[in-house]
């Protein structure tokens, strides 16, 4: 499934790969792999709240403030709130970036090996083969309460409203 004129680059639509799972519904299950190259899946994180972050890389200067802010704030919301951050960056490469800016409260996935999370929530860029700027929200039964796609690739995230959620979703348990 492709889905045209949802996300721009420099203000040029882009085309993104995959489905589109709506808030209320159960979020999909995906494969992706850790800093010391396992695998991971949606069913590691059973039980927490989880706020899930896609990012075209790490290593620009949007992304690299993105999960800046959401290891300061986010991570202290809760013990039963995971940070997931997902991108197509090699994983030595995101291990190298977490050392070098004390990243430790946020998990990071690539999803490089096979596109998995970017197919199955419709993040893919079929032109440049990298996942679009998005935050999803699931509760602890993996039920998406909010999704967040960002218009234009090169933007932040609009950090209010996802931290207004996510304080949402967690006061409700």
């Amino acid at each position: 499934m492709e889905r045209k004129n949802v996300v721009t680059l420099k203000g040029s639509p882009v085309t993104l790969v995959g489905n589109e799972v709506k808030v209320g519904q159960e979020a999909l299950n995906f494969k992706v792999t850790d800093h010391n190259m396992a695998n991971k899946t949606l069913d590691d994180f059973n039980d927490k709240i989880k706020l899930i972050a896609s990012v075209p890389s790490l290593d620009t200067p949007v992304c690299d403030s993105e999960i800046k802010r959401f290891n300061d704030e986010a991570s202290k919301l809760s013990k039963d709130l995971v940070i997931i951050f997902i991108s197509m960056d090699l994983p030595f490469a995101q291990k190298r970036f977490c050392q070098e800016f004390d990243i430790d409260k946020v998990k990071t996935l690539s999803d490089h090996r096979g596109a998995d999370f970017g197919t199955s929530y419709g993040v893919l860029i079929k032109e440049m083969r990298l996942l679009s700027r998005a935050i999803f929200i699931l509760d602890k039964t993996d039920t998406k309460k909010y999704d967040q796609y960002v218009k234009e690739l090169g933007m932040p995230p609009d950090y209010n409203a996802a931290l207004t959620v996510l304080k949402e979703v967690i006061s409700t348990g």
